[in-house]
């Protein structure tokens, strides 16, 4: 097997760990907020179907965050595994933002055991909120210190290279790279999207299939307002990404948009064909593309042909941007309708038609989330550390890797099925009518509730 292989077969498993990583990281980001809106709502209002809402999201993220620890672990373990001459090089700046990653999941989880384990030992609640804002807070931060190391394989700084050692380095400025704003608040907004719109249809699921409880409409209503809320928050911070790109990766926002000539008043091109340098069957939006880089619409914005072909991302991330982009737009658009049809009493969104269409909005979210981050790291290509090594540099000799995608790719498999028979099980066995029976039984024979 060649270097050229090994290096190709490095990537095929790289990208299949992170794609199948990214799901349970993104809803281990936003699903602990959800729960504690939900729980404060029931709170406020002095809802049980609130509160019982929390308690039940609770118990079906302990199953994603324990298969997020096992695909987290995977990644780190390849980082060494794979891309040995980039942690040789790099080692010493990711340390410690991947110490501090580790560190944060910790604290989650230790406040996330004490969270479940005293469900029903507080006479007051909002005694037990409290412990969920450490969990919160965990996931989050947890979610920073990973995407400062990616931000810094964006745009590298803090550090002098000497004999092909990175030497004089500086932990705070290498960490706090100019992608980081960006960055942080796009994987944040879009995590609390994404686990907002897959809890909507879960229960819009459940009204399809018939059930008419009141429960399943709350959480449906709750969980698309916060959709609606942090769509419009991806778009916004959506728009400082592309003024990065512009700043620091104007090739990938190039690329992104087929714009091969430095020029003012560029227009923005979504979908079609490349015959060429010259787009066909796409549709232009003039303007839009300088007022994304620059916010004027006669901005010049640097073209592709700037930069050597071997510098080049690859042409088809302009599909994955469109992509991403069609469907946030789409999930803003379709949560407002929902929000204020609920709020006018629309008959619409009581159609069953309406209803699947909330049913998708979950799964395009995850789609969207995987078409981010392709577009975030194949549109990095060639580099693995921009400006300094490539990523044909990086990689293994080692010819076992074909083998290890094997291997990979059948606990992945394995962990995904797991995840969806525990899961069903585990809400089918226990539905809500029958837990909110239990719950007023024991509430009429005394219990702290």
């Amino acid at each position: 097997m060649g270097f050229e292989d090994t290096a190709l077969l490095s990537r095929i498993l790289t990208l299949m760990t992170l794609s199948f990583h990214i799901l349970y990281a993104t809803i281990g980001v936003g699903v602990p907020l959800m729960i504690l809106i939900a729980q404060w709502v029931g709170i406020k209002k002095n809802d049980d179907h609130y509160i019982l809402l929390a308690r039940r999201w609770a118990r079906g993220f302990v199953i994603t965050v324990a298969v997020g620890v096992v695909t987290g672990t995977a990644i780190g373990l390849q980082l060494s595994l794979l891309w040995p001459n980039f942690m040789q090089l790099a080692g010493n700046v990711i340390a410690l933002p991947l110490f501090m990653e580790v560190f944060a999941f910790f604290f989650e989880a230790i406040f996330l055991g004490i969270y479940l384990y005293t469900w029903d030992r507080f006479e007051d609640q909002r005694k037990h909120l409290l412990l969920l804002i450490p969990v919160a807070l965990g996931a989050a931060t947890s979610s920073v210190f990973i995407t400062i190391v990616n931000a810094f394989m964006n745009a590298p700084q803090g550090f002098d290279i000497l004999n092909g050692e990175l030497v004089n380095v500086s932990p705070l400025l290498a960490m706090f790279s100019p992608a980081v704003p960006t960055k942080v608040a796009h994987v944040m907004a879009t995590a609390f999207m994404t686990s907002a719109f897959v809890l909507a249809s879960i229960a819009a699921l459940r009204i399809v299939q018939g059930s008419k409880h009141v429960y399943h409409k709350k959480a449906l209503l709750l969980t698309m307002k916060l959709g609606l809320v942090f769509s419009i928050a991806t778009a916004l911070i959506g728009d400082f990404s592309g003024k990065y790109l512009a700043e620091y990766q104007p090739e990938k926002l190039a690329a992104a948009e087929w714009h091969f000539e430095t020029e003012g008043e560029a227009e923005l091109i979504l979908f079609g064909v490349l015959d060429g340098e010259e787009p066909k069957y796409a549709i232009k939006i003039p303007y839009a593309l300088s007022i994304l880089a620059h916010g004027v619409p006669g901005a010049e914005v640097t073209g592709l042909n700037e930069f050597p072909e071997d510098e080049r991302p690859p042409l088809w991330i302009h599909y994955l941007f469109d992509l991403m982009v069609t469907i946030g737009m789409w999930l803003a658009f379709f949560s407002f309708v929902y929000v204020i049809g609920a709020w006018r009493k629309w008959p619409i969104i009581q159609k069953k038609w309406f209803r699947w269409l909330t049913v998708a909005s979950g799964p395009l979210a995850l789609i969207a989330i995987e078409a981010g981050w392709w577009f975030t790291e194949v549109g990095r290509q060639p580099w693995i550390l921009r400006g300094y090594m490539k990523t044909s540099e990086a990689a293994t000799t080692s010819g076992q890797v074909d083998l290890m995608i094997i291997l990979f790719a059948g606990l992945y498999f394995i962990l995904g099925v797991g995840t969806i028979v525990v899961l069903t099980r585990m809400y089918k066995r226990n539905p809500v009518e029958k837990e909110l029976a239990q719950r007023e039984k024991t509430a009429k024979g005394g219990g702290t509730e």
